[in-house]
């Protein structure tokens, strides 16, 4: 995955969130729950790392703003 920027963290409410997951459906379902909450910019898919178990995925959220906004 690329670096956490600047951009990513710029000011108070915005956060960066990186789900760890044996699998794909559990990874994506933490993202749906997030965003159920805050307005989230979610992650079309997971990544895997050679040699590590599992996925991850980032996503980033928005905890000022209500998911329909």
């Amino acid at each position: 995955m690329e670096p956490i920027n600047v951009t990513h963290l710029s000011e108070p409410g915005l956060a960066v969130v990186e789900v760890a997951a044996a699998d794909d459906q559990t990874a994506l379902a933490v993202q749906e729950l997030l965003a159920g909450r805050w307005a989230t910019a979610p992650a079309d898919s997971t990544t895997r790392v050679p040699g590590e178990p599992g996925v991850r995925l980032r996503c980033y959220l928005d905890v000022r703003q209500q998911p329909d906004a």
